[in-house]
């Protein structure tokens, strides 16, 4: 159960970061509005887990699960977004994209295979 705090910490303290990244809060290069608001929302949506884990332990795997799969979910839109067009293109929205999805697929298989 541990590890699964561990990991949720992880994932929103990341998503925390990007978006105020896109806020232009952290560097003023990156700014995207629809990033930030969208990287605030899964970021909200991890700590969510995270204060569930803590008050209703029994359900730290279930609610990992969820909000790792939601996570990874609009991590594949917005590569959509950057794919299609519409989305920021920069070489760091790049990377960060790529390791989202691998940090939240690792995640995916600890919580799954039930090894935390």
């Amino acid at each position: 159960m541990l590890v699964i705090r561990w990991w949720l910490s992880l994932e929103a303290a990341a998503f925390g970061a990007a978006a105020l990244v896109h806020a232009g809060v952290l560097l003023h290069e990156y700014e995207h509005a629809k990033a930030a608001t969208a990287e605030s929302v899964i970021g909200l949506v991890l700590l969510f887990a995270l204060f569930t884990s803590v008050v209703a332990p029994r359900s730290s795997r279930a609610m990992a699960l969820a909000s790792l799969s939601f996570a990874l979910l609009g991590t594949l839109v917005g590569i959509f977004t950057i794919v299609i067009g519409i989305g920021p293109r920069s070489a760091f929205d790049i990377a960060l994209h790529v390791g989202f999805v691998a940090s939240l697929l690792a995640g995916l298989w600890l919580v799954a295979r039930g090894r935390v």
